[in-house]
């Protein structure tokens, strides 16, 4: 138990939509009486779950309900979940910007917090003063930040700047000079969310050798926010994963990433079967499909480089003899091709089908880049063209692709497309 630096126990943050406060002075006073004599929150009642895409009908809601963990010395935990899920609110709540409405967080050591850019300089100083004043704010003395200042200051590469306002800094510069204040100043618990997604893929690199540094050979805490499920996987020990305020899992990394990726997965099963608008005689139909992530877990978003397993199953009214040609094509939200599979133009044949199912495609590497793609499915006899179709569907599922060091160079692939480099056909039936 002595090795645990970050308890938190059913921490939860209430927020009314639109409004600073509680809207009247009443409302303020009522909490701030019932906070005083140990009662519960009359406005906490009513609250409804974080959840951004819908409606509840409530003005209240719970940016976090009810989230309970432990972070260990020396450990690297990943804090997981898409846009609005409470990431940040947790982080603030860690770094005393903001209080808990309910429940406690138990801090052993100093944290030094990278939210947002620029959080914590003072925009008319020069980056050497602010440097000093981020080090007193930590407890460090004069002595002790002088000590570090010429390793901030190579770490960060804008020693050309170091006496400029920091008002006149790019963002990237910004980031670059906050991490590496954070990182050289000896906090027991250093917090990253988001920002470094500003700096370039050296400085990103740059900086998750230094926070695997801090966290193997200093023993200090590491928590880590990204969208990256690279740098994810290449940086944490261990994750966290928040849903709608909510804590939804806790594990090893490898696992959290792999739950992650898999939500959402099913959301169209059993719906290919019934579909209406599609072409074709009818007598082969794609029933079904699922992607499978490198472990074989089912999932609807896949790192880019990782291997992808597309799953067909398939329902025969009657044998389907000679060339059956099958064609996986992914797309873009636009309709544009990104990437195509087809059994013929791949030199293979695949026997004679009948009964039921499934036929799985099986891709080494992925190499798409970050977008988000539609599935188009296609069947026909001999030929890809209209005269013997026997299925073909248009929007079949969706997946997201999620940017990785495909080329392993430490640089991570971004938007725009390139087609898939391999792929194999593979039959099973029932």
């Amino acid at each position: 138990m002595s090795d645990v630096v970050i308890r938190a126990n059913e921490v939860s943050k209430l927020y009314r939509l639109g409004v600073i406060t509680t809207g009247t002075i009443v409302n303020d006073f009522n909490r701030l009486f019932r906070k005083i004599t140990g009662g519960e929150d009359p406005l906490a009642k009513v609250g409804a779950t974080n959840n951004r895409l819908s409606g509840n009908g409530s003005e209240f809601v719970w940016a976090l309900k009810d989230i309970g963990f432990e972070v260990k010395r020396g450990e690297v935990l990943a804090i997981i979940g898409r846009n609005g899920a409470g990431k940040s609110t947790l982080l603030k709540i860690l770094s005393r910007v903001t209080s808990p409405t309910k429940g406690s967080i138990h801090v052993k050591g100093r944290i030094a917090s990278l939210l947002e850019v620029g959080t914590g300089f003072h925009q008319e100083l020069t980056g050497r003063e602010n440097i000093f004043l981020n080090g007193s704010i930590l407890g460090m003395t004069k002595i002790e930040i002088k000590k570090k200042f010429d390793e901030i200051v190579e770490f960060s590469g804008i020693g050309n700047y170091i006496d400029t306002p920091v008002k006149r800094y790019s963002s990237g510069m910004y980031v670059r000079l906050a991490f590496a204040v954070a990182a050289h100043l000896e906090p027991e618990i250093l917090i990253v969310d988001e920002v470094l997604a500003v700096g370039d893929a050296e400085f990103q690199s740059k900086c998750i050798g230094k926070m695997q540094d801090v966290s193997k050979n200093e023993g200090r805490t590491v928590l880590f926010v990204s969208h990256n499920m690279a740098a994810v996987k290449n940086l944490c020990s261990t994750g966290m994963i928040l849903e709608y305020g909510k804590l939804k899992y806790s594990g090893d990394v490898e696992s959290c990433v792999a739950n992650y990726l898999s939500a959402g997965s099913g959301a169209e099963s059993g719906l290919l079967a019934e579909r209406k608008d599609r072409v074709g005689s009818g007598v082969f139909r794609f029933t079904d499909l699922k992607f499978r992530g490198p472990g074989g877990e089912e999932v609807t978003q896949v790192i880019s480089g990782d291997k992808l397993t597309v799953e067909l199953s398939y329902r025969c009214s009657e044998t389907v003899s000679g060339n059956l040609i099958l064609a996986v094509h992914f797309q873009d939200m636009f309709g544009n091709a990104r990437a195509s599979f087809v059994t013929d133009e791949m030199g293979m044949k695949l026997p004679d089908v009948s009964g039921e199912g499934k036929i799985v495609l099986e891709i080494p590497r992925v190499l798409l880049r970050a977008e988000n793609y539609v599935i188009r499915l296609f069947a026909s006899v001999d030929t890809t063209t209209t005269e013997n179709v026997l299925d073909s569907v248009d929007n079949v599922a969706r997946l997201t692709v999620i940017q990785g060091d495909y080329w392993k160079s430490g640089k991570l692939n971004r938007s725009g497309s390139y087609s898939l480099i391999d792929g194999e056909f593979k039959l099973f039936r029932a």
